[in-house]
């Protein structure tokens, strides 16, 4: 008697504490559009994404800077040793001290700036624009994704909000039924066998409901973290979504449009940043010419003979070039290879073409085969309710089996999943459509 009153206030206290936690928690009705908005926005692997954009506008910024001239600064302090003399070989020598002095400095500034590379920097710039526009496009892209995940989880929360009304009404026609069966066996009308049966009919129905109510639970949270929401939120999809026309999402034409796929666009990038890598290399083939200057001061004086104890000052200005007679043989297999890297750049943009076209019609097809099962399973839905009704009215006169009554239950409960199912499965196919067409 001790251990029960003990384990009473053991369960008393968790369910105290489990109905306090949920009280804390606050409700946060959320439309499908917010829900899409919000992932696009506030998920964290976005934000990730677009920390790595701004970097790459960074580089970008300080690619264009490499057409600027370069400045330094210089400067040096030297004691020199006395110089050993050797005579005769090493057979006499002598210490003699630096002259003028035996100190030396020097303090300068140069600059140094590009007048032509044959189009290197040029080249560089241009690379490092179009890297900038490639993680553009991976932040939109990876918005895109998590839109499309958040709609998929989202519409998946309403398909369990659904459910659950399904189950509730399944729940009250398994308890008048288990009633009618009580009444029935009572009066020895029926076995025991058909009450044993509607009552584990009954059972399996509440175990059904517990188990999607801790999916609801678990769905609503993996959608709060999609959409970067705290713990004591819990989530509640405020749009139903599955009326028989899809107005509330399907506004305009599905566009087919395969030349704003994020895939296709990326592909287009990379091809853009091979050939820029080409014209690169092929800038060694060119001499670079240089503007030069520099300024500075002086010790000891070295311009006159003989040097003379004094600091001076002098600068220059004048131009540099320099070109690498090696690249005609060094260079050549790099461009080469270059070369072919953008010939298999431009055949996997081809195949990502393909892809994304088969893709497109695929879901396509998939989507008004969607539609189609809508209207099928919804005039089903009628055909399984009147046979049930029909089947009860039966058992209820003693004219039918309890089996047969359950079959017609479970018909009737599974045409109206299978519409929720099919409507749910058009949506998300819709939205993927939108994804793969790059319009998410």
């Amino acid at each position: 008697m001790k251990c029960k009153l003990i384990n009473i206030f053991m369960i008393v206290g968790y369910c105290t504490s489990f109905f306090a936690q949920e009280k804390q928690r606050t409700t946060f009705t959320l439309t499908l559009k917010q829900a899409v908005a919000m992932a696009r926005e506030n998920n964290k692997t976005v934000q990730i994404s677009a920390i790595e954009q701004k970097a790459s506008q960074e580089d970008y910024e300080d690619s264009k800077r490499l057409m600027l001239p370069t400045f330094g600064i210089g400067a040096s302090y030297q004691r020199f040793s006395k110089a050993t003399l050797y005579d005769h070989g090493f057979k006499e020598s002598m210490l003699v001290s630096r002259l003028p002095s035996p100190d030396g400095s020097n303090l300068g500034l140069d600059m140094v700036f590009n007048i032509y590379s044959g189009g290197k920097i040029r080249s560089a710039i241009e690379e490092s624009s179009y890297r900038n526009a490639l993680a553009e496009m991976n932040y939109k892209e990876q918005g895109g994704s998590m839109a499309f995940q958040a709609a998929v989880q989202y519409l998946d929360l309403v398909r369990l909000y659904h459910h659950k009304k399904l189950i509730e009404d399944q729940q009250k026609r398994a308890e008048v039924r288990l009633k009618n069966i009580t009444s029935f066996y009572n009066n020895q009308r029926v076995t025991k066998s058909d009450l044993l049966r509607a009552e584990i009919t009954l059972s399996n129905v509440l175990l059904n409901k517990v188990q999607n109510d801790n999916d609801i639970v678990i769905s609503s949270r993996k959608l709060g973290i999609m959409v970067n929401v705290s713990d004591a939120e819990r989530l509640y999809p405020s749009d139903s979504l599955l009326s028989y026309s899809l107005n509330e999402i399907v506004f305009s034409e599905v566009n087919n449009d395969v030349k704003n796929s994020y895939q296709l666009k990326k592909a287009d990038l990379y091809s853009k940043i091979h050939f820029t890598r080409i014209k690169s290399l092929q800038s060694d083939y060119y001499p670079s010419i240089s503007f030069i200057s520099a300024y500075g001061f002086n010790y000891p004086n070295y311009l006159f003979f003989k040097p003379i104890d004094q600091m001076y000052s002098a600068g220059f200005v004048g131009v540099k070039m320099n070109y690498n007679i090696a690249s005609f043989y060094q260079n050549k297999n790099k461009v080469e290879a270059a070369k072919k890297r953008l010939d298999a750049v431009e055949l996997q943009k081809e195949w990502i073409k393909d892809n994304v076209r088969e893709d497109i019609e695929a879901l396509n097809v998939r989507y008004y085969e969607a539609l189609n099962k809508i209207e099928v399973t919804d005039k089903s839905i009628n055909q399984a309710r009147v046979n049930f009704e029909i089947v009860n009215t039966k058992y209820l006169n003693q004219l039918s089996l309890l089996t047969d009554l359950l079959e017609a239950d479970n018909i009737y409960q599974e045409s109206r999943f299978a519409l929720i199912n099919a409507q749910i499965s058009a949506l998300i196919i819709y939205y993927k459509l939108q994804f793969t067409t790059g319009n998410l």
